[in-house]
């Protein structure tokens, strides 16, 4: 069905957009993932900017939600899906979207009050964004992404009048032209017959962008160097790493025996301090993008030394939601040759925790995991990320929060979709889950090694400890701001002024109604001797009851506990 064009680029026009362009490239993404190439033939371009756009997606619908009725500014929306996708960002071409979409975001934000703006607004954001793209990739490399954002911000700005949809089938035309060119500027696309990946992913939302102008949906992209073999996966062996003729024509080229690591992380620093990043990083490795501003960055990097990538995150400011992968011995990045294929476990636990401390525990006991920052949950692209990381042909997920229920529920859809079997139990706190990871038995039959699992998550009382942001009404009465409340099985039971004598009511309380197994788990942010004294008080005042204590880091909560 054809969609209602928009007239304007206003805030529903931003919402419009970033849902038609999550279709677009949940359509192509397998086929981006296909022609991936450059600059690591890793099969996961497609996904990558799938997962960045729905962390936009989340971000827009978030301030839709928060102004109920009212429709949000145009700046208010923009900035929501400019730092939906900073944070979300996955991959090489996933940080390079975020700042072409946060390039956009700062020129429809500029006037604050400005309900909406028209061809001419346009025109000038998809120029910034091509620009600052630019900008943020430490050596611009000819017939990638950067090309195609360029060559649809020259089209945008040669078109005629102030019509958002002629300018947008500008940039879209442009882009095509200039995707179609890129097997002629690259040799290793050339040689893999195959156009850039990543500008394969903008054309995607770009025609979904026209889309929005127009109510038309573009036709398929249908250039000479589309995929090989008219759909099966690129030959690695076939596309190798870029020769010595293509690390002379673009100094960010990838060669045999390039970094074995992909480091990404977020970053909270300032521009100082950015700056000396960006030179420390470019002396470890390649591929460097370093996109955001205002204090939080998207940090991406190819190195050898990882653990030296992060260290320089560290003095530069506080990283965060840090991720490295190996490319591995064997891999197309580090040998040329094809990667061969791991065998799948028979089953595996996947799990999402707020904290790098949980995140460790579980990581020990065998699971893989999602780390959830406060404020910033995961989208069902990442838990389904996850799923297919755990490369198994059982999986067991734990969402650990009540509100992920429904995310998690279309994650596991999807992973079934793709032929593997996923039961989702409804864990509503971490400790629960480390309730049913305890009971995990990956030896026995699928089905009884759920229950098991389900049985020991129901059978933990959850609770935990936070300060409260502003006034509000709850089920214990009113609270203030700055006040300490205890939520009990997720209502709030205590509100007090100190938070280890709110954490030790709510035990109290907890354990009334009996219990064998106390879990304690404190975030940072916990006063010191919390865990003494509660452990203190269960001691002297409950039987036979036992107490463990983990270190759950930033979870967001001053501590949780669970009562089995």
């Amino acid at each position: 069905m054809a969609q209602v064009p928009q007239t304007f680029f206003d805030a529903l026009a931003v919402r419009t957009w970033c849902g038609l362009a999550l279709e677009s490239l949940g359509r192509a993404r397998e086929e981006i993932d296909a022609i991936n190439v450059y600059p690591v033939a890793d099969g996961d371009t497609g996904t990558n900017l799938y997962l960045t756009v729905e962390s936009a997606v989340a971000a827009v619908e978030a301030v839709f939600i928060a102004y109920d009725s009212a429709e949000p500014s145009l700046a208010d929306a923009s900035r929501a899906m400019a730092h939906g996708a900073l944070i979300g960002a996955r991959g090489n071409s996933g940080t390079i979207l975020a700042q072409l979409l946060r390039g956009m975001a700062q020129v429809l934000a500029e006037d604050g009050e400005t309900t909406h703006t028209d061809g001419s607004g346009l025109r000038l954001a998809l120029r910034r964004a091509a620009d600052s793209a630019r900008q943020a990739v430490a050596h611009p490399v000819e017939g990638t992404v950067l090309t195609v954002a360029s060559a649809a911000a020259d089209a945008a700005g040669a078109a005629e009048g102030d019509d958002c949809g002629a300018v947008a089938r500008a940039a879209y035309e442009g882009a095509r032209a200039a995707l179609a060119a890129t097997p002629g500027q690259l040799a290793v696309l050339e040689r893999a017959g195959v156009v850039d990946a990543g500008g394969r992913g903008l054309l995607a939302v770009l025609g979904a962008l026209l889309e929005t102008f127009t109510g038309e949906a573009v036709p398929a992209f249908s250039g000479g160097h589309a995929r090989v073999g008219g759909g099966s996966r690129v030959d690695p062996a076939a596309a190798g790493g870029a020769s010595a003729t293509d690390t002379e024509e673009c100094a960010d080229g990838t060669d045999e025996g390039g970094p074995a690591f992909e480091v990404i992380y977020l970053l909270e620093a300032d521009d100082a301090a950015v700056t000396r990043l960006r030179a420390r990083l470019d002396a470890l490795g390649d591929s460097l993008v370093v996109v955001g501003g205002d204090g939080l960055w998207n940090v991406h990097v190819h190195v050898d030394d990882a653990g030296a990538a992060v260290e320089a995150g560290v003095e530069a400011g506080r990283p965060y939601r840090i991720r490295i992968t190996h490319f591995g011995a064997g891999d197309v990045h580090t040998t040329g040759g094809e990667r061969p294929p791991r065998e799948r476990a028979q089953r595996a636990v996947v799990a999402v925790v707020p904290g790098e401390g949980l995140a460790g525990l579980y990581t020990e006991a065998g699971a893989t995991t999602v780390l959830a920052r406060p404020g910033e949950p995961p989208a069902s692209g990442e838990l389904v990320e996850a799923v297919r990381r755990a490369h198994a042909r059982e999986v067991v997920l734990l969402p650990n929060d009540a509100e992920l229920r429904h995310t998690a529920a279309a994650a596991a859809e999807q992973a079934r979709a793709e032929g593997i079997r996923v039961a989702l139990i409804p864990t509503r706190s971490a400790v629960q889950g480390i309730a049913a990871l305890a009971v995990h038995e990956p030896e026995r039959r699928f089905d009884e090694d759920v229950v098991s699992m389900t049985s020991a998550a129901g059978a933990t009382r959850y609770a935990e400890v936070a300060v409260a942001e502003r006034q509000s009404w709850t089920m214990a009465g009113i609270c203030q701001a700055g006040d300490v409340l205890g939520l009990v099985d997720g209502d709030v039971a205590v509100i007090g002024s100190d938070v280890t004598s709110t954490a030790e009511a709510v035990l109290d309380r907890m354990l009334a109604a009996g219990g064998e197994l106390v879990t304690l788990v404190l975030g940072d942010e916990a006063p010191e001797s919390i865990a003494e004294h509660l452990e203190a008080r269960v001691r002297e005042s409950y039987l036979a009851v036992d107490t463990v204590v983990y270190r759950g880091g930033r979870q967001g909560s001053l501590l949780l506990i669970g009562v089995e």
